[in-house]
């Protein structure tokens, strides 16, 4: 199910960025005495990440097709029992909008006809685990661009329709060149396991940032919070 070939750098970040969600949420434990301490240690933890190890010019290794995962050995994960289904997938819409010039309102074979990008690469998990795929996708800077953002755009709200998922992303990881919005996983179109119709998806972050599912995009001002992140998971997550 996983891939355990991680190296030592990788197994550092992971430790680094993992040690306050695994301890905040492991056995349904809140933090006790301990809490502010360790939500203090994960907003530095998001600092450092943010504006010392994070760069645009810093890609995530690719791989060969031949290294992915077996397909139904890649974990999935909703919040809702089984998988979120459409009961009409012909009426699905991305609804954009927020501090941007052009909202809009897009369906999944407007967003297909963008410039897309196909990457295989490593995922990598909170809990400690790791698996490659294949995803294919339009760059979320495409889809910026298609908008327009305002002067004050600093984060973006991603939403999904999995029970009131959602993440918080800064302005900069979602310009990343390799942060798309995939519909598609190892050459076919994303299936309700893995966030059809659409989801996010980049491999510099921890897989819970990775919103599937997609509903809207708001771009912000303001830093939203995130579905795991308001329960102690640092809120950047980058690997």
């Amino acid at each position: 199910m996983t891939d355990p070939k991680l190296d030592r750098r990788e197994l550092i970040r992971l430790a680094l960025v993992a040690a306050p969600a695994t301890l905040a949420s492991a056995c349904g434990w809140k933090g006790g005495i301990l809490e502010p301490r360790l939500r203090a240690f994960s907003r530095v933890n998001d600092w450092v990440g943010e504006h010392v190890l994070q760069s645009n010019r810093r890609l995530a290794p690719t791989y060969p097709v031949s290294r992915r995962t077996p397909a139904p050995a890649f974990p999935a994960y909703t919040q809702t029992p089984g998988f979120p289904r459409l009961s009409d997938p012909s009426a699905w819409r991305l609804e954009i909008d927020g501090t941007v010039e052009r909202p809009q309102s897009l369906d999944l074979p407007s967003l297909r006809a963008l410039p897309s990008l196909t990457y295989t690469v490593k995922h990598h998990c909170v809990e400690g685990w790791s698996a490659i795929g294949t995803w294919t996708g339009v760059p979320v800077s495409a889809v910026l661009d298609l908008v327009g953002l305002r002067q004050e755009a600093r984060f973006i709200r991603f939403e999904s329709f999995d029970n009131g998922y959602y993440n918080g992303w800064d302005l900069k990881s979602a310009m990343h060149p390799q942060t798309i919005l995939a519909w598609a996983f190892n050459d076919h179109l994303l299936t309700p396991a893995h966030g059809a119709p659409l989801r996010l998806y980049s491999p510099i972050k921890l897989g819970y940032k990775m919103t599937k599912y997609l509903a809207r995009i708001t771009v912000t001002a303001e830093r939203p919070g995130g579905f795991w992140e308001d329960r102690g998971y640092p809120w950047f997550g980058g690997v």
